[in-house]
């Protein structure tokens, strides 16, 4: 563990960044054509043409490499987001619309998404080490759509709607609800988080 803490915290040259993605990315398209099963080291390894053991170098598991996955998934939204921030006249509606992107995006790829979120119920260390940063990005997210002027206990607003976004991207994943009403969910919680900025029609 020791070994894999040292590999983490050591800067990666880019060679190694770029094979570090071509994993993710192979795990990404084997995840898109048949979801959490279908990630398997072996397959990752072949289809990024990488040795095995250049997978385990850069993730400990196939849990941590799917949590990775949606790592990369996240910072590429918040990357979108901040070259075309969110619009709305309140803050409420740009955290919706903020959202919103995320949400149609993966309404496009349900395998993948069930994959990775599958994910993150893993109690490997690494993977939970995703889990809490992909909450920090979604939380960046949600704190720069809010804009000025902030709201009183802005983070812990911010946090307790990425919450809600999670859970309600659960239920859709297991089947027990839709997307339209995950954005009803998160509808609901903007407008108690941020109180009189409920977004018109909802």
């Amino acid at each position: 563990m020791a070994g894999v803490q040292e590999a983490v915290a050591r800067p990666l040259t880019r060679a190694q960044e770029a094979r570090r993605q071509r994993v993710i990315d192979a795990a990404m398209g084997l995840g898109l054509e048949g979801g959490y099963e279908a990630v398997q080291m072996r397959d990752v390894a072949a289809r990024a043409d990488v040795a095995m053991g250049t997978v385990y170098r850069y993730f400990t598991s196939k849990d941590h490499l799917l949590a990775a996955t949606l790592v990369h998934w996240v910072e590429q939204l918040d990357a979108r987001l901040a070259q075309q921030p969110a619009r709305g006249a309140t803050a409420g509606e740009r955290v919706l619309e903020a959202l919103d992107r995320g949400l149609r995006a993966m309404s496009r790829q349900p395998r993948l998404v069930a994959a990775v979120f599958t994910s993150l119920s893993s109690p490997d260390p690494a993977a939970v080490a995703c889990q809490q940063q992909i909450t920090l990005v979604m939380e960046g997210i949600i704190t720069r759509a809010i804009g000025d002027p902030p709201p009183p206990d802005l983070a812990d607003r911010a946090r307790i709607i990425g919450h809600v976004w999670y859970s309600a991207l659960v239920g859709w994943i297991t089947g027990w609800s839709t997307m339209g009403r995950v954005y009803d969910e998160l509808a609901v919680a903007v407008g108690l988080l941020l109180p009189g900025e409920r977004p018109h029609g909802v």
